[in-house]
């Protein structure tokens, strides 16, 4: 079988996604191709496990001081270039696309009347799951940015709906947390701002991950580059995480047992409904200002739930191996019936 993926580029969550589901194709001697969009080919780092991907340009959100901007995402956009894109990317070697909220790849399959198939957190938006935030241009968003034949939405729970577990890397849990420890990853927002914001907070270590490191003069405060296997032995360890209400972060520190405060990206339906959904289930808290005093309240708590869930990525390419027969409800059941929740005090 030849495959061929397409991933949404503009933040890290889709590509970590991608990582696990790469890792889970070869196993199967799948021969899939990535491509990846949203972000300059630059700024792609540690891509080794997808051989040889492709990048191209593709749609992306412009974002500034914590929230979408339509004005400069419109100002962006470059219409005759995504329609080349589109119009040059050859599908017709490959017996399945998908797409990531890939826009290019998800266009490209429509005009060539490939089957597509979707995978990810956005086409868990099509079912009754909570939403906040929504707008009339958001929702044209999540239905005509990527549209695919078949989506398989991606959810922290299943809120009764045919959708799956997050999928993500299968870690074990660590056996020690640094109770003071605390990891920060708010990429859209000023990075001066949150050193400024978290420097009352002397008894507390905090490790900013982001784009744009600039040197911090508070010694409980240090400022690290992107790097997603630093971020991971920091994560390994740390006793909670402030961030973003990205999906697959907030996947990976419930997985981990890991307190959550999110603070989601203005103007940005998905982030916003992430956000209301931890707080719905009880998984995290949020914060939709950077508030030094909501901080503090949520430094002190010690509460974190745990989720185990199945390796949702090996489940998806048996699936794909099968022909993608029909999930019925007991299939979808079942995968559910393995995911453990454990409260735990840390």
């Amino acid at each position: 079988m030849r495959l061929f993926y397409g991933v949404q580029g503009t933040g890290n969550g889709h590509i970590t996604r991608a990582r696990v589901m790469a890792k889970e194709l070869q196993a199967a001697g799948i021969d899939v191709t990535f491509q990846f969009t949203g972000r300059p080919a630059a700024n792609y780092f540690e891509m080794e496990v997808f051989n040889g991907y492709q990048v191209g340009n593709g749609l992306t959100f412009a974002t500034e001081n914590g929230q979408v901007s339509y004005l400069k995402t419109a100002l962006a956009v470059k219409p005759i270039t995504f329609i080349k894109e589109v119009k040059n990317l050859n599908l017709s070697s490959f017996d399945l696309i998908v797409s990531d909220f890939e826009p290019v790849t998800a266009w490209a399959a429509k005009l060539q009347k490939k089957r597509l198939l979707g995978i990810g957190h956005q086409y868990a938006f099509r079912h009754k799951i909570p939403k906040a935030g929504s707008d009339p241009i958001a929702a044209q968003v999540m239905k005509y940015f990527a549209p695919v034949t078949h989506g398989v939405g991606l959810h922290w729970h299943h809120f009764g709906q045919p959708i799956l577990p997050p999928i993500i890397e299968i870690q074990e849990v660590p056996k020690q947390i640094n109770k003071n420890k605390i990891i920060v990853y708010l990429p859209f927002e000023n990075t001066p701002a949150i050193i400024a914001l978290l420097a009352p907070f002397k008894n507390y270590e905090f490790h900013i991950y982001t784009p744009n490191v600039v040197r911090s003069e508070f010694d409980h405060i240090v400022c690290k580059p992107l790097s997603r296997e630093g971020f991971k032995k920091d994560f390994m360890d740390c006793a909670g995480m402030i961030s973003n209400a990205g999906f697959e972060l907030a996947s990976e520190a419930l997985q981990l047992g890991k307190k959550i405060l999110a603070k989601p990206l203005h103007m940005q339906m998905e982030q916003i409904s992430n956000a209301a959904a931890l707080q719905q289930l009880g998984y995290g808290h949020t914060m939709y200002d950077l508030s030094p005093e909501q901080i503090d309240r949520w430094l002190h708590k010690s509460h974190a739930v745990r989720i185990t869930y199945p390796n949702v990525a090996k489940l998806l390419v048996d699936w794909i191996v099968k022909g993608m027969p029909a999930m019925t409800p007991d299939y979808i059941e079942a995968i559910w019936n393995d995911v453990e929740m454990l409260q735990i005090e840390q």
